[in-house]
């Protein structure tokens, strides 16, 4: 049993149905609201865990929820979405939201997200800054990377991209984001020149390690790092 409170944002009373058993099924407690105004008046007094946000809602715009909640709120945010409206699930990332899932979804993939978010938010007053997949190891502190502790040689650009991926490890982050974090709001259209570094260290990392692919394209929005 989880034990956490999960705030569902929908004004389709089908998704409300078929979320509601299977959550609570797996030990989550679940709050629902039909509108953006009952969403903000719901994280104010409920204090949910985690909130699953659909964008399209009858009174305002899903991302002015966002906008909203982030002013006072660090609750992760878990956008649903349709899968034509890729500028909108960008621009819900870039706002504050924490990952999305596009409709329709599975319940498998959907406690998958809720965990990896409630993780994420558990990690962030210690933010995290190592990862470890296998014989891959991270330490954003010590600024090192090794296989089987054997270090990998990176360029101090690779180095600062890839430990943004891992501040983040398991999140979706978009383009915009990690070329504000690495190269500065002025870079924030420069894709092409962030596509050559992402090459550059899955290189280094697929050459070194013969491993899975860890880096993953999240296609038209960014990058995950996978996380076990």
């Amino acid at each position: 049993m989880t034990g956490h409170r999960v705030l569902i944002v929908d004004d389709e009373p089908q998704i409300l149905r078929f979320l509601k058993p299977s959550l609570v099924a797996a030990g989550y407690e679940v709050v629902a609201a039909a509108t953006g105004g009952e969403a903000l008046k719901a994280a104010a007094t409920r204090a949910p865990d985690v909130i699953v946000l659909d964008l399209g809602l009858p009174d305002m715009d899903g991302k002015d929820v966002i906008r909203e909640l982030r002013t006072w709120c660090k609750t992760p945010i878990l956008v649903l979405s349709a899968r034509d409206r890729e500028a909108e699930k960008i621009a819900a990332l870039d706002l504050g939201a924490d990952d999305y899932i596009n409709k329709p979804f599975g319940i498998g993939e959907l406690t998958a997200r809720l965990r990896t978010a409630l993780r994420h938010a558990a990690q962030a007053s210690g933010e995290q800054s190592r990862f470890q997949s296998g014989a891959l190891e991270i330490d954003v502190l010590a600024h090192s990377v090794t296989w089987a502790g054997v270090p990998l040689k990176l360029t101090p650009k690779e180095f600062y991209l890839l430990a943004v991926l891992v501040r983040n490890a398991g999140r979706v982050v978009t383009h915009r984001q990690i070329l504000t974090a690495v190269w500065g709001p002025a870079h924030t259209e420069d894709l092409q020149y962030l596509r050559v570094f992402i090459g550059q260290l899955r290189q280094k990392l697929r050459t070194t390690s013969g491993a899975p692919e860890f880096i993953l394209t999240e296609p038209g929005i960014g990058y995950r790092l996978a996380a076990e």
